[in-house]
């Protein structure tokens, strides 16, 4: 991989997208058919606010590769947004799609991961996918192995999962040794309207608290029969 591509994936992994423009358009001014870098700069233009110019680049894209599943996607995104505003800067902000809610949202460092050329990929903003196997939530993109949640939130979250919620989840941040993606609830099932698919550090700490005092009454009461 030339030190040109790598730069230009990390401009896109740090969040600056002018400078993503500018390396990908160096890019293409060597091979105006790079799809890879069309793409990148489509999505750059996309964060920015310039959905026009970024449709274009989409199209451009489709018209060198008519089955890129990127472009693809991302230009119909970029429709189903149009429909619903008007102008430029009103579709896609990433900074947007992070916004936090207690209880419905988390940040989450991806563990067992993929090998870095998979990992180098990845783009901030971009959506991945969710699937619950056994008691393990494995993450993908285009069906391609990315990694997996800590044990301890991925128990949890394919409970919810099996009983009817629903989440997605985005790329928060990412480089050829780390993963951290954001996790959004979408839909909670009646069962679990008053269960939190997220439990806050507090609320964490006392629920070890309370295991610990029934741990210990356990322990009294074992040691009182013992007497007896």
């Amino acid at each position: 991989m030339k030190l040109t591509k790598i730069q230009a994936i990390q401009t896109a992994l740090t969040g600056d997208w002018q400078a993503a423009i500018q390396v990908n358009k160096f890019l293409l001014e060597e091979n105006p058919k790079d799809v890879e870098a069309l793409n990148r700069i489509a999505l750059a233009y996309t964060v920015i606010g310039k959905t026009k110019t970024a449709k274009t680049t989409y199209q451009k894209v489709l018209e060198i590769d008519p089955l890129n599943s990127i472009a693809i996607k991302n230009l119909k995104k970029i429709k189903s947004d149009s429909s619903n505003n008007s102008g430029e800067g009103m579709t896609l902000q990433v900074n947007n799609i992070f916004l936090e809610e207690t209880g419905k949202t988390k940040v989450v460092d991806l563990i067992n991961l993929a090998q870095a050329e998979i990992l180098l990929t990845l783009r901030t903003g971009q959506l991945v996918d969710l699937s619950a196997k056994r008691l393990k939530i494995f993450i993908s993109q285009e069906k391609k192995y990315i990694g997996v949640l800590p044990d301890d939130i991925g128990k949890r979250l394919t409970k919810f999962i099996k009983g009817g919620n629903k989440y997605e989840a985005y790329v928060k941040s990412s480089n050829h040794q780390n993963v951290t993606i954001f996790i959004r609830e979408l839909k909670r099932a009646a069962k679990y309207k008053d269960q939190p698919s997220f439990l806050q550090l507090v609320e964490k700490k006392l629920n070890l608290h309370k295991n610990g005092k029934a741990k210990n009454r356990d322990y009294e009461e074992e040691s009182d029969t013992s007497e007896e």
